[in-house]
């Protein structure tokens, strides 16, 4: 598929305005998904002229959510909010990321089962720079009542 005729990344991923740190998606198929962004001098999470290497991660993260939207999108079924629970490891060559490194986010699942428990191998490259991370997630079936549930858990 040609990425000029892949739907924003906006419609695809649980986030709006600056919280979307995802460009646009460059390639998506069964097997994973490839997404890209420039990290922004205007960016939420900048500190000077730079982004703390740790929000990688949530580059990852979001590289999954695009991934589960874009499926969700090809089924047209609305898109669900998912939960990052952890990683194992989070392996980066750089301490942080400078206002203008272009990153190509690539996410691939190695595991996913129908309670909406996944693993994804995710790495991050650009510029010099690489990163690496298994990433655990939760995808609710509708995460509406599963947030009302757990909110009633909490003040019980």
């Amino acid at each position: 598929m040609n990425p000029d005729t892949f739907p924003p990344v906006e419609t695809l991923i649980p986030h709006s305005g600056e919280l979307v740190l995802l460009d646009h998606l460059l390639t998506v198929s069964e097997e994973g998904l490839t997404a890209a962004l420039t990290v922004r001098a205007d960016g939420l999470y900048n500190h000077g002229d730079q982004v703390p290497a740790w929000v990688g991660m949530e580059y990852m993260a979001q590289g999954v959510a695009a991934f589960a939207g874009w499926h969700a999108w090809c089924e047209q079924r609305p898109v669900q909010l998912g939960f990052l629970l952890g990683s194992r490891r989070y392996n980066c060559s750089h301490e942080a990321f400078p206002v203008g490194t272009v990153i190509t986010v690539a996410v691939k699942p190695l595991l996913q089962d129908s309670s909406g428990m996944a693993v994804f191998e995710c790495a991050l490259s650009g510029d010099g720079l690489r990163a690496d991370a298994r990433l655990n997630v939760f995808e609710p079936k509708d995460s509406d009542p599963y947030l009302q549930q757990k909110l009633r858990d909490n003040h019980e």
